[in-house]
């Protein structure tokens, strides 16, 4: 009896099924996180508006206040209003940009454990320091957007409530200049670097929580090196139009998880530039 006993594998704590089960737990906090920002975003991310609307209606119907002095083209906004604006953009980045960013993170959990188990330490898994890393460069970029989308709204270059641009030539100059960065140099590094998970964890580890929140900024950089361009886009195609945010989704899938995927980027290069001119040549 006690030879049988000591042939039984010792009992599992309760951390150490945490810890075996946190990629698990990684994978379904992304896929909730998801699924709550699509839900937002298409229930109108607190706007109050139907963001399937690809027309340009007369009237606002049944906005908030907010996007009610936005439609009226008012000179300022409130504070409500900006964070109203800089949350619709991060909510909207959160839900464009997860899914192409999840097999990093989970590669992260992954590695995390395997060094716990090495080690055999029980600290928590900082993957969540790793995400909030990545999602702090996407507020930077939200705050821009924001900003950006207060001073053409200003400007008279915006539509409302569909936020795409009215002006010829803004729209062309954006289709032009998005096209030649997919072509560019900066381009292809950042999409290498998204694209090539393992390689950045050897290249860039960094242990601890603060470690992984350092990790999840250089990372996240790097995906806003690839991907401003096509953000920008919205301005182009309607900041509120759910069609065109799934389609920009769907082309960043494609560019950073699909066996070359980055080849995409040569191909919608030169339509964006050749729209770009095109609209250009329209607008004379």
């Amino acid at each position: 009896m006690a030879e049988a006993a000591r042939q039984l594998p010792p009992m599992e704590t309760p951390v150490e099924a945490l810890v075996r089960r946190d990629r698990l737990i990684v994978a379904g906090g992304l896929a909730v996180l998801i699924l709550l920002a699509w839900l937002w975003l298409l229930s109108g991310a607190g706007t109050g508006m139907d963001i399937r609307m690809t027309s340009r209606p007369a009237l606002f119907p049944g906005g908030g206040d907010a996007m009610d002095m936005m439609a009226m083209g008012v000179a300022s906004w409130s504070a409500a209003t900006w964070l109203l604006m800089i949350g619709m953009w991060w909510i909207m980045m959160i839900a464009m940009m997860i899914p192409s960013a999840a097999p990093m993170i989970l590669l992260h959990a992954r590695v995390v454990r395997h060094a716990r188990k090495r080690r055999e330490e029980a600290a928590p898994v900082p993957s969540g320091a790793f995400l909030a890393g990545y999602l702090a460069v996407w507020l930077g970029f939200s705050l821009a957007a924001a900003a950006l989308q207060f001073l053409a709204g200003r400007a008279g270059l915006l539509s409302q409530p569909m936020m795409w641009a009215v002006n010829v030539w803004l729209a062309a100059g954006l289709l032009v200049a998005v096209g030649l960065y997919q072509l560019s140099p900066l381009k292809r590094a950042c999409l290498e670097h998204c694209r090539a998970p393992a390689e950045f964890l050897s290249r860039m580890w960094r242990p601890g929580r603060l470690g992984a929140l350092r990790m999840g900024v250089t990372h996240g950089a790097y995906c806003l090196g690839c991907c401003w361009g096509l953000m920008a886009l919205l301005f182009v195609g309607g900041v509120m139009n759910v069609y065109w945010i799934v389609g920009l989704a769907i082309v960043v899938l494609i560019e950073k998880l699909l066996p070359r995927g980055d080849r995409l980027s040569l191909v919608i290069g030169p339509v964006l530039v050749l729209a770009g001119l095109w609209l250009a040549v329209r607008g004379l």
